[in-house]
């Protein structure tokens, strides 16, 4: 039976559309043109911008729910799962990721919902806790950090085989269709928990279905951008686009632009320059909010111009 991401794949390769292929005769390059014309590098642009545009939409709500530090933990955690999944001798230890990450998320909500553990102490734990752990048990029962074992931490896009597509696009075909259904409730408890509580809203339900929701996420990351990196296309074009957004839905529509622009541009000059995917696309999305940044703070400082009548009076 063909998988969403095989399925995907092949009809954007139909003779009838051919939409890679004819993409790829436009764009720059010498390398580039690569991953719209290889099976192995399609695969990888198809993974990176499903999970730019899914990653986009969950940051923007975590920034706004003051959990920026919950995907980088996760991200951690999911890598103990890698661990014990290429220990074992898996052919997918990505499924070791998601049981890891998804017990992960329930347990840090459960905990910081009943206020058992204060703030991001949990997330905290979790991260160094189970880092560690996937080093450990690389070390004693494995082959120690081997060449796959970096395309995980850091990203690598050659790791992206069928299967990998598969598991990706189901969960971010998962991913679309939960926050289509829990989109206002997310948003009402966000704002207000208690407002939501009061006009019958399952506050709980919706909060741990987000968090599950977003280990989920999160794993399907991993291959693209690495485990240690997460965080540059979960939290940063987020944060870029709400330097520039007016509103929620305005900041969400200008995290896509920044989140497609660091993987698009990134994978350009990775293929180009011969560095890694992951490091270049977190590099290309800190800058990109470098520069926003400081030209929001330079504009900042510049004297609001007056046009009134009034001030043409004065200067007279």
């Amino acid at each position: 039976m063909m998988g969403l991401g095989t399925g995907l794949h092949h009809l954007l390769n139909h003779p009838r559309f051919s939409v890679l292929e004819t993409l790829g005769v436009l764009m720059p390059g010498e390398v580039f043109p690569a991953f719209f014309e290889m099976e192995m590098l399609q695969r990888a642009l198809i993974a990176s911008v499903l999970v730019t545009v899914v990653a986009g939409l969950f940051g923007s709500y975590l920034m706004l729910r003051n959990l920026s530090l919950i995907g980088d933990g996760l991200a951690h955690v999911s890598f103990g799962g890698v661990a014990v999944g290429v220990t074992l001798g898996s052919v997918g230890p990505l499924w070791y990721a998601l049981l890891f990450s998804s017990v992960a998320s329930i347990v840090i909500y459960e905990l910081q919902s009943r206020e058992i553990v204060a703030g991001d102490t949990s997330i905290a734990i979790f991260l160094t806790g189970m880092l560690a752990f996937g080093l450990v048990v690389l070390r004693l029962f494995g082959q120690g950090i081997t060449t796959d074992i970096e395309g995980y931490l850091f990203g690598s896009l050659v790791l992206i085989d069928t299967k990998s597509l598969d598991l990706i696009v189901t969960i971010c075909l998962i991913a679309l269709i939960g926050l289509a259904i829990f989109h206002r409730g997310l948003l009402a408890i966000t704002v207000d928990s208690v407002a939501a509580r009061v006009q019958g809203l399952p506050v709980h339900l919706i909060g741990l279905w987000f968090s599950l929701t977003v280990a989920w996420v999160v794993v399907s990351m991993v291959q693209v951008i690495g485990a240690l990196l997460v965080t540059a296309l979960l939290v940063t074009p987020a944060a870029t686009g709400q330097l520039v957004g007016k509103s929620f839905r305005g900041c969400m529509m200008w995290t896509q632009v920044f989140g497609l622009t660091s993987t698009l541009l990134g994978l350009f000059l990775s293929a180009e320059l011969n560095t890694g995917s992951g490091s270049m696309i977190a590099l290309v999305a800190a800058m990109l909010f470098a520069t926003v940044g400081l030209l929001k703070l330079l504009s900042s400082q510049l004297p609001a111009y007056d046009a009134s009548p009034e001030s043409e009076e004065v200067q007279g």
